[in-house]
């Protein structure tokens, strides 16, 4: 072979190695969640919650979507492309919506969709289409369910879910994300009701407005409606999204799993993992509940048993607990998390509607810190006690576990 013919071939197996990485670089790792991840996941995202779920119902959703074929991937935040697409998926809804809509369709007979799931389909398509701009990933905006809807839009549309969150927890309003309180707007939005109804905002006065615009879709839909909402880049989630905290999710399952597999403390496992408190343990004595304006509101109280014998333990929650009170006084409140836990298994406890507790039911309340992202102030401004018209200010659950001498589980 002449010289030049050998350069050429050199030539050209540097230019296959060239497109070859490019083509690499575009495609970012993804990573396929397997079934024990799943559940996992299911059951670190109600810890995570600041209110009861039933993981079990979850699960064995993603065991039917497993059984269908449905594959689930996860992109970490730091291999996000920083040009994708990506957008938040979840509901919207609660107690006092208009029961006459129910009845009403129930007579005309209208066909339905599934909420949020199906609704979030064609939030999805809709979305698209309204803005040109395909979607690469979904991101979850909160914990709880919100994470079975992502994984379940995931995997229909054939996109990795982020290993992020919006929020790091449950939260009541749409507004109540890190996004939103530093400055990314939540439209354009599209909500798609049981009944197929889409509805796109296209603008809100500001973030509280777009809550007060999709509540209200929300009462007038039978208490629950999909949204697709907070679109934005990859470059900007990266500043404005929690990460790892899908991976947080499975770990904290697995933790709990594992410790009940070897005859350990589940609750105890948890929190040592993270560096959590242990707030509270008693039976649930009272539990004062009304749906109103798209929300469930419920106080809880609780009497104490074992080492908080003789105490008791207050809890304020408009469907996730925001505020709670060790023997009157403020133990800890949003945006940090408050979650009721089963002594025994370390999965949440919850009752019939959104942030209920049963009477008698026995549990650990536990508590987390917020991600840093949350105690800017503007952070405290959309999610601290003041919002819910309380009349004192957020202060970090370290220090109100200090001045209670309630160390964190090492």
């Amino acid at each position: 072979m002449s010289s030049k013919g050998f350069v050429s071939l050199l030539e050209v197996v540097a230019l296959f190695l060239l497109v070859a990485a490019s083509a690499s670089a575009q495609q970012p790792k993804l990573h396929t969640l397997t079934e024990q991840e799943l559940a996992d996941m299911m059951l670190g995202a109600a810890i995570q919650s600041s209110r009861g779920d039933n993981t079990a119902v979850n699960v064995a959703e993603l065991k039917k979507a497993l059984a269908q074929g449905k594959k689930f991937q996860m992109l970490s935040l730091e291999d996000l492309p920083d040009d994708w697409t990506i957008v938040s998926t979840g509901d919207v809804g609660g107690g006092g919506a208009w029961p006459y809509v129910h009845v009403r369709t129930e007579q005309q007979k209208l066909p339905e969709v599934s909420i949020p799931y199906g609704g979030n389909v064609i939030a999805a398509r809709e979305l698209s289409k309204y803005t040109g701009k395909p979607i690469k990933a979904i991101i979850r905006n909160e914990a709880d369910g919100a994470t079975l809807e992502a994984l379940l839009l995931s995997a229909e549309m054939g996109v990795p879910v982020v290993d992020a969150c919006m929020a790091g927890r449950s939260v009541p309003d749409e507004q109540e994300i890190i996004p939103a309180a530093m400055g990314m707007p939540l439209e354009p939005s599209v909500l798609v009701s049981q009944w197929g109804d889409i509805v796109i905002i296209k603008k809100a006065a500001d973030p509280f407005r777009f809550e007060d615009l999709a509540r209200g879709l929300a009462v007038a839909s039978g208490g629950d409606i999909s949204c697709l909402n907070a679109m934005m880049s990859g470059r900007d989630a990266k500043r404005t999204t929690i990460s790892g905290s899908l991976s947080q999710a499975i770990m904290l399952g697995r933790t709990a799993r594992e410790a009940l597999a070897q005859n350990q403390d589940p609750v105890h496992a948890v929190l040592k993992s993270v560096h959590g408190y242990k707030l509270f343990h008693g039976v649930v004595d009272e539990c004062d509940t009304r749906g109103d304006r798209g929300f469930t509101w419920n106080v809880i109280k609780l009497e104490g048993v074992q080492e908080d014998a003789g105490h008791t333990y207050k809890i304020w929650n408009k469907n996730e607990n925001i505020v709670t009170w060790y023997d009157g006084k403020v133990d800890a409140t949003a945006p940090d998390t408050m979650t009721p836990l089963d002594p025994k298994t370390a999965g949440t406890v919850n009752g019939p509607t959104d942030g209920t507790l049963l009477i008698g039911a026995e549990v650990v309340m536990v508590g987390f810190r917020a991600d840093p992202l949350w105690r800017t102030p503007k952070g405290i401004e959309y999610f601290g006690p003041r919002h819910e018209g309380f009349d004192f200010d957020y202060v970090p659950i370290e220090q109100l576990q200090k001045a209670r001498n309630n160390p964190p589980v090492q």
